[in-house]
């Protein structure tokens, strides 16, 4: 099972990319964020004809989530549990039934500048109740993983110049300290399982020459519950999309799982 995560930065914006990157590189299982829509405008039945389930939880403008699959989904939900009154549509899990069901949670994390402030509290009490989903998704022990675009620079090698991002809420101590208490729950970030050292990157500002430069980021995560990481066959970053004709600011990042 080939699974990508990829912020696709406005789907009506960027839906021919999205089309063509599905029938060239055809993942199992797509997981976006950031698509700009409410779900009633989602250009569904375009994807559905190259044969995905397409499952959305959509906001206007802002935010947004999907699980698109080849394969069948089932029990859906959407919103992350702990907070009833959070109407920011940034969470949406379901169970791909592969040759292994794999519970696949797809996030947008909040961005969390400017910080300190409002929108920092948002993003660590975010998660908070992620770490708290987290555990519960490892006492299933079925096979789970987290992905999608986790808004943090987990280590100053996930950065080109991580001076630039010492005082931003992507690379704020706090923010790597949540991000640590969730691998030491018991979760696999998958890509430093199998590629070690500084280059990689994810994300790559549209201001300044950023690309041209390689001055990227990585924060578009996999985080593999322990029956999930048994299953690990690869990861890697899909780079060359961002050199694409109108690219997201972001790549698709994949896990290829014995699943």
């Amino acid at each position: 099972m080939k699974i990508a995560t990829f912020n696709i930065n406005g789907v009506k914006a960027r839906i021919e990319t999205l089309l063509k990157w599905l029938e060239d590189s055809a993942p199992d299982v797509a997981v976006l964020q950031e698509i700009k829509s409410i779900d009633e405008n989602f250009p569904r039945e375009l994807i559905e004809d190259l044969g995905y389930v397409v499952e959305t939880h959509g906001q206007k403008s802002f935010n947004g989530v999907a699980i698109l699959s080849k394969l069948p989904l089932e029990d859906v939900s959407r919103g992350l549990p702990g907070d009833d009154s959070d109407e920011q549509a940034r969470w949406i899990e379901a169970t791909v039934m592969g040759d292994t069901p794999v519970r696949i949670c797809g996030l947008y994390l909040p961005n969390g500048n400017p910080a300190p402030g409002p929108k920092y509290e948002y993003k660590l009490a975010w998660m908070e109740r992620l770490d708290h989903r987290a555990k519960t998704l490892l006492d299933a022990e079925t096979p789970c993983l987290l992905t999608g675009d986790f808004n943090i620079i987990p280590q100053d090698e996930d950065a080109k110049r991580p001076e630039a991002w010492v005082n931003d809420a992507l690379g704020l101590p706090a923010s790597r300290a949540a991000f640590r208490r969730l691998l030491n729950q018991g979760y696999t970030e998958a890509f430093r399982a199998r590629v070690q050292g500084a280059g990689h990157y994810s994300f790559w500002d549209y201001q300044a020459g950023a690309w041209d430069r390689n001055d990227g980021i990585r924060i578009d995560h996999f985080l593999l519950g322990p029956e999930c990481a048994d299953l690990l066959n690869d990861c890697w970053i899909e780079s060359e999309m961002r050199g694409r004709s109108k690219p997201s600011d972001h790549v698709p990042v994949w896990v290829d799982l014995a699943a």
